[in-house]
């Protein structure tokens, strides 16, 4: 078992050398560039193209689709000058997605989600002590779309079992939201669709204008930034009126981070098969390497080999351990948080989940726990890789030197960076190391948790919308 522990440590920490990670991000920074001249599937343009001041101020819906919670909240924006942050969020409501929606067929999907909008919209007129308030009303919607404008995008596939995008494909989903409402008599108007990234971003920005970037670490990882236009090539932006070009100097870009990676970031045997094994293949790799979907898995199949190989659990395999993806992230993150004796917590996390005939010893957890650390560790440098990579080619774009450069925010949402024990603070560390490679100070780019941001971010992208 200390044999091939060394293995591990070597595969998995040897690319994670100063020099190697700088040189990983030069290389990144060379593909984020083809990428923003011309892929379709990455780098893809917003039509957001401001940010917020931090003055816009009323009352909003916010509206926040994921695949299994439908989130609606009242947010009162006041100037933050006037009062904190600026952001207060007034009522919020989460609504299963069960089996049952996911199976509504065409329209019937948005009656239920209009149903839903009436129903706060009612409370805010309780509250408000009116009748027939006019809300604006932004969404963050986690699904794909071929955004049109602002407020307007063509529904696409949504996956997770949703019918009625197989049946409204094409159709726009400003339109098919907004019919819905008028059909029930609401008095609310859809300002803009965001996707989380953007919404993070927008959310932090109006607190912080020295946010133009974000990161969405959770099962999956995406980023969005804040470019100049110039950095685009012009197909990107497919067509637009002359006036969104006019008055675009710079957009919210969507990067797909996940895609970016697979000839950069070296990978181990174990990362390999995983990837061999994926309905997807090459797809995301860098999402495969390091979000909270993955990293039980890669754990899972190193620890699959150490059973037979190296005497791991006296050569037992764990119940339900021959499943793909069975090792959840939390277990990893509950070994590497255990400070008791004898790592009782992780032990008993770790056969809540996959019992054994004959408990396992001290040395199986502290082997699993360096094994689960070594997997993080790396996650958090390739992300802050390529992070880095992504403030570098913002500076380039803008025309400043890296020593020369403002400090950035980037804002943070998801379960990796807010619950997982030390990733985010691992991740700043690379990023500040990184940062003093490139000639700018340490510090120069700060990440930043911001809770609730696809809700908050809904509201602050209707705000700013004119």
């Amino acid at each position: 078992m200390d044999d091939l522990l060394v293995e591990i440590r070597e595969l998995f920490a040897a690319p994670l050398e100063e020099t190697r990670l700088a040189d990983f991000s030069t290389r990144l920074q060379a593909e984020y560039k083809t990428s923003l001249l011309a892929s379709r599937q990455s780098m893809l343009p917003s039509y957001q193209h401001t940010l917020p001041t931090g003055n816009e101020h009323g009352d909003f819906l916010a509206l926040d689709a994921g695949g299994s919670t439908f989130r609606i909240a009242l947010i009162r924006l006041a100037e933050k000058k006037h009062d904190g942050d600026g952001m207060e969020v007034r009522r919020v409501r989460s609504f299963c997605i069960d089996e049952t929606v996911r199976k509504l067929s065409g329209t019937e999907l948005f009656d239920w989600f209009a149903s839903r909008i009436g129903e706060m919209l009612a409370e805010y007129n309780h509250m408000s002590g009116t009748t027939d308030a006019h809300l604006q009303m932004g969404l963050a919607w986690s699904f794909p779309i071929e955004q049109t404008s602002l407020r307007t995008g063509r529904l696409l596939a949504m996956g997770k079992g949703f019918r009625a995008a197989h049946e409204l494909e094409g159709k726009d989903l400003g339109d098919l939201i907004m019919n819905a409402c008028h059909a029930r008599g609401l008095n609310v108007d859809l300002r803009a669709i965001v996707n989380d990234s953007s919404a993070t971003l927008l959310s932090q920005a109006y607190r912080d204008p020295s946010t133009c970037m974000s990161l969405i670490l959770g099962t999956g990882v995406n980023a969005a930034a804040f470019l100049p236009t110039t950095a685009l090539g012009a197909d990107k932006f497919g067509e637009r009126p002359a006036s969104w070009h006019a008055a675009a100097k710079r957009v919210v870009v969507n990067t797909e981070l996940s895609m970016f990676g697979r000839h950069v970031l070296p990978t181990t045997r174990w990362d390999e098969d995983l990837n061999a094994q994926h309905l997807l293949p090459d797809y995301q790799p860098l999402e495969y390497l390091a979000t909270g979907m993955y990293l039980g898995e890669i754990v899972r199949l190193i620890l699959l080999e150490a059973i037979p190989t190296a005497g791991l659990f006296d050569g037992q395999i764990p119940d339900h351990f021959d499943t793909p993806y069975a090792l959840e992230t939390r277990i990893l993150a509950a070994l590497e948080s255990d400070d008791t004796p004898e790592l009782r917590d992780a032990r008993a996390a770790f056969l809540s989940a996959h019992p054994l005939r004959s408990a396992p010893k001290r040395r199986d957890l502290e082997f699993m726990r360096a094994v689960a650390r070594l997997v993080s560790r790396r996650a958090a440098a390739y992300l802050a890789t390529a992070l880095h990579a992504l403030w570098a080619v913002r500076t380039s774009a803008e025309g400043v030197r890296a020593e020369d450069s403002s400090a950035v925010t980037i804002a943070c949402d998801g379960s990796m960076v807010e619950k997982y024990p030390g990733f985010r603070q691992r991740m700043q560390k690379h990023l500040d190391a990184l940062c003093v490679v490139s000639g700018a100070k340490e510090g120069a780019v700060v990440l930043q948790v911001v809770p609730e941001s696809s809700i908050l971010g809904a509201a602050v992208a209707a705000s700013c919308n004119d």
